[in-house]
């Protein structure tokens, strides 16, 4: 566009543009340099839980459970899988401080996934992601975006998948303001209930964004329910209220890859029929253990996947024979590709891993979730 220095119109364009253009640098300026100030989560709104009765804030297990579930599936309730805090701000940075409560490591998981934190901004009505904060430690301060415009924007927060947040603060420039989302996403009515194991609750995803829930949490729209246990979804029937107390869309069944074949035999009936008794038409869909990748070279692990699955596939049957209503089956031959990349160690899922099994599942969530 050319601009006629000799119209007056051109001049009062362009002494507006700069003014326009010294306003922002200047606010840009005032705002790189001012102060960080924390402010508690616990004043935002908390997604992921399947109840309010939680011993502490960011935990998934009603405190009820405390001496009455085995004590490795109580402590992993205290996990903070799938758990999102919703805010609003129009800071240029977002900063968080947050503290664990076991600093755990494994060997096979990034510490970001295990206990740090990750940032989604909505734009346009999808979740973008905005940045990650990495754990120092059981006591953690990280700056997870800066330098952006002083724009309003709506935030999604994933907290820690392997290790419970115990405490966790919101850090925001002095001079903004933060608030509670003025939109309604992720829809938090019906939400969509996944019960299973280490994979569901998140292994070994590189950050929490990337756990398939959380994935399909942003794809739906629609907030989601991680009740993940590692090596202990043995269909416990305290587990079986708890998932029956939620009044879902959908409830996704992934226990498989934990419980054994007598399990199975001994306690999928009860557990599923405790769901079923309180909600006779919402849909219930059924998972068949993953083909793990190293199955062809490991004839144990081959065997048993292959009789875990029979088992689950003679129960399914047996339910559609006595005229079960609204359940679902999802074959395992294609849940994470057929290239043998998509684990860290043969079983635990990558960040590909996850997203193949997110693309599997999405359509059938779409079709059946509720409106």
């Amino acid at each position: 566009m050319s601009i006629s220095l000799r119209n007056p119109y051109s001049i009062y364009y362009l002494t507006a543009m700069k003014t326009k253009s010294f306003l922002l640098c200047l606010l840009l300026a005032i705002s790189a340099n001012a102060q960080i100030v924390c402010h508690d989560a616990s004043a935002f709104p908390l997604l992921g839980k399947a109840t309010e009765t939680t011993l502490t804030r960011y935990e998934r297990l009603p405190d009820s459970l405390r001496n009455i579930s085995r004590k490795p599936l109580w402590e992993l309730g205290r996990n903070s899988a799938g758990l999102a805090v919703r805010f609003r701000s129009n800071s240029t940075r977002i900063a968080a401080k947050w503290e664990v409560l076991l600093n755990r490591n494994m060997n096979h998981m990034t510490p970001t996934g295990i206990k740090g934190l990750d940032l989604y901004c909505l734009q346009d009505g999808k979740w973008l992601f905005a940045g990650s904060g990495r754990p120092q430690g059981k006591v953690n301060e990280a700056t997870i975006v800066k330098d952006m415009l002083p724009e309003e924007r709506e935030y999604l927060l994933f907290l820690s998948l392997y290790d419970g947040v115990t405490s966790l603060s919101i850090g925001i420039d002095s001079l903004s303001q933060i608030s509670g989302p003025v939109t309604e996403l992720p829809v938090r009515k019906k939400p969509v209930v996944f019960y299973g194991t280490i994979i569901l609750q998140g292994g070994c995803a590189s950050r929490p964004g990337m756990a398939h829930t959380n994935i399909l949490e942003r794809w739906l729209n629609r907030e989601c329910i991680n009740l993940g246990f590692s090596g202990n979804a043995l269909l416990d029937l305290e587990i079986a209220d708890v998932i029956a107390g939620v009044d879902a869309s959908m409830f996704v069944l992934d226990f498989v890859p934990n419980a054994t074949v007598e399990q199975m035999r001994e306690r999928a009936d009860k557990f599923y029929t405790t769901i079923r008794s309180k909600h006779p038409d919402t849909p219930v869909l059924f998972v068949e253990d993953p083909l793990f990748t190293h199955s062809p070279f490991d004839t144990r692990i081959a065997k048993e996947v292959k009789d875990k699955n029979e088992t689950l596939n003679a129960f399914f049957r047996s339910l559609k024979q006595r005229g079960e209503k609204n359940i679902y089956f999802l074959a395992s031959r294609d849940i994470i590709g057929h290239d043998g990349e998509a684990t860290v160690d043969g079983i635990h899922f990558t960040d590909l891993g996850f997203m193949r099994y997110a693309e599997i599942l999405y359509p059938i969530l779409e079709k059946h979730v509720r409106p």
